[in-house]
């Protein structure tokens, strides 16, 4: 299986976002993941739906919400008509999470739920039939650059047994936060299927497609 690598456009300059997002889809990234924030749900503050529509503007590249931010109910629609083809929400954020889920597909977008580091996972378990992603925050959520935590391995590895022992095959596990060269084998092997990198992509030292290249040499 290929591993897809999502570079995190929250670390691109965004004073040239249309340069770095082309130069990404160059470099044969698959998808673009868009790190949504609100200041509450986690301390920072990142961008919103108009970002999103330009991303979809300079790229064909799937764009990959990931919503940390309280009641993301409230901006599935916004986020879906600015482009968005896939949405994961916190399960932590989201008091009726199955409803929200029903809501992103209804509105054509593939549902995925994102899980903080000490979120245990079988709180997945009647929520995971109904997914197309998990997204499992391999730092805490709310900055970029942190370091990778090492016990996100073994975690990613017993996500993907209980998808495979379910038979969803169809289920993407998605690895965000701390995604590097010299981790990203470790963490395909355990059965991630989508790498989010941020800093490991645009860097501001090395082009995108060296650090892209990079991240594709490391992977099995």
């Amino acid at each position: 299986m290929t591993i897809k690598i999502a570079p995190s456009i929250l670390t691109a300059d965004f004073n040239h976002l249309g340069r770095e997002i082309a130069a990404a889809q160059a470099a044969g990234v698959d998808w673009l993941h868009l790190d949504v924030m609100d200041g509450h749900f986690v301390p920072n503050l990142s961008f919103g739906p108009l970002v999103a529509r330009a991303a979809r503007a300079a790229t064909t590249l799937p764009l990959d919400v990931h919503l940390m931010v309280e009641q993301p109910e409230r901006l599935l629609n916004a986020f879906i008509a600015a482009g968005a083809d896939r949405i994961s929400v916190h399960l932590e954020a989201c008091v009726h999470l199955h409803r929200v889920v029903q809501q992103i597909k209804e509105a054509g977008a593939c549902a995925g739920v994102a899980l903080n580091p000490a979120t245990p996972l079988h709180l997945l378990e009647e929520i995971l039939p109904e997914l197309d992603q998990v997204l499992v925050m391999s730092v805490n959520p709310g900055f970029g650059g942190q370091a990778y935590i090492p016990a996100s391995t073994a975690r990613v590895q017993r996500l993907a047994a209980m998808v495979a022992g379910r038979g969803l095959t169809g289920v993407e596990i998605i690895v965000d936060g701390g995604v590097k060269a010299h981790n990203a084998a470790a963490i395909a092997a355990a059965g991630a299927t989508v790498l989010v990198a941020g800093s490991a992509v645009f860097d501001g030292r090395h082009s995108v497609a060296d650090n892209v290249a990079a991240l594709r040499a490391a992977l099995p």
